[in-house]
């Protein structure tokens, strides 16, 4: 049953639909040219096989496929560097080709089975960026602990205060903001089952949406984490509904 189903959407309900979406790609060359693919996926929950073609040169190229329906092909060396970090998505991927928005689509809504501090870090730093461009909407953010949100409480500050923007923090335990007394943002103190035991990062541009993005992610182990990053309007709405 899924979190839907229940009439409850939970975070941890999200990150665990996310993960029964496990999602496949299949590298056709004439050797086992899938190893470099495999190594760069390895952080995702995603199956990565191999069907060998006769020689052919440097023509290697990838099917994605999610629950079994064709979702794009791609050439491996095409896809590989498109893969090297920092992936940039286009401001509007219903204009990109039908073999990148495949690639997108599968990393959008892929969850993550290791991620660690750094990785977040970069990923919130974007999507905080994505916020500060579009200067109006919603953000929320959750922090683990009261250190985490004093290292960035600042930043919040002067989002809050520059833009057009809703901005929601969230602490599992009592926090010194008298700083931030005099800035338009909500501090949500208490504890709960969605605060605390994850780190995310929601933002809703209040418009068409295009600029909307959210990161969802759990402490597995100190330092590791499992979670998803997505620009999936559904998605991103039930994660907000989820810690309002």
């Amino acid at each position: 049953m899924t979190p839907t189903e229940t009439g409850v959407t939970t975070l941890g309900g999200i990150l665990a639909e996310v993960a029964r979406r496990r999602k496949s790609v299949v590298v056709y060359a004439p050797d086992r040219a899938e190893r470099d693919l495999a190594e760069t996926l390895a952080t995702r929950n995603v199956t990565v096989e191999h069907r060998t073609l006769p020689t052919i040169g440097d023509d290697a190229f990838v099917v994605v496929r999610d629950d079994g329906r064709f979702r794009g092909a791609i050439s491996l060396a095409d896809l590989l560097v498109f893969l090297a970090p920092p992936i940039e998505r286009p401001a509007d991927l219903d204009s990109a080709d039908l073999e990148y928005r495949a690639i997108f689509e599968l990393l959008d809504e892929t969850l993550f089975v290791a991620l660690n501090r750094r990785q977040l870090l970069a990923t919130s730093r974007e999507f905080e960026d994505r916020a500060w461009r579009t200067g109006r909407g919603r953000l929320h953010v959750g922090f683990q602990s009261p250190d985490a949100f004093a290292a960035q409480a600042d930043l919040y500050r002067q989002l809050a205060t520059a833009t057009d923007i809703d901005v929601h923090v969230y602490v599992d335990s009592a926090v010194a903001a008298d700083h931030l007394d005099d800035a338009p943002l909500t501090i949500h103190v208490g504890p709960s089952d969605e605060i605390g035991r994850y780190w995310f990062i929601l933002f809703e541009d209040g418009g068409n949406g295009t600029q909307n993005c959210g990161l969802v992610a759990e402490e597995t182990a100190p330092g590791q984490y499992r979670g998803i990053w997505t620009y999936d309007q559904e998605l991103i709405a039930r994660a907000f509904a989820a810690i309002e």
